[in-house]
């Protein structure tokens, strides 16, 4: 049985750094895809960035040039380092690894809260 944890999140202000962690056991990154989502309050959930096995990426608009998705394979290992964030950056975020190629299918977090105020 796959399990995803998610960690990192925190308060900070408009303007700063947040990394996200996610470690993942029962489920290898470097053969799968795995993808970063959040929920803000009172909205669907959205894809915020998502990284294949091949190292192709891609982003949200409203996160490109801000946020960068990776991961390490011997730790099994992704993260998102998410720069100058904005209070619209607020929500829950959950780390999902695809099973064969669906997120739906695939496994997911528990999320880690990130609120960006001042």
């Amino acid at each position: 049985q796959a399990h995803v944890v998610e960690s990192g999140g925190g308060l900070v202000q408009p303007g700063g750094s947040l990394r996200l962690s996610c470690i993942a056991s029962g489920v290898s990154f470097s053969d799968n895809a795995v993808g970063w989502f959040r929920q803000a309050p009172g909205k669907e959930r959205e894809l915020v960035a998502t990284l294949t096995p091949g190292i192709t990426t891609t982003y949200q608009n409203s996160v490109k040039g801000r946020f960068t998705i990776s991961r390490d394979n011997d730790k099994n290992a992704a993260y998102l380092q998410m720069n100058n964030l904005k209070v619209e950056d607020t929500a829950v975020y959950y780390c999902a690894v695809a099973d064969g190629g669906s997120y739906g299918r695939g496994y997911w977090g528990q999320g880690t809260q990130v609120t960006v105020s001042s």
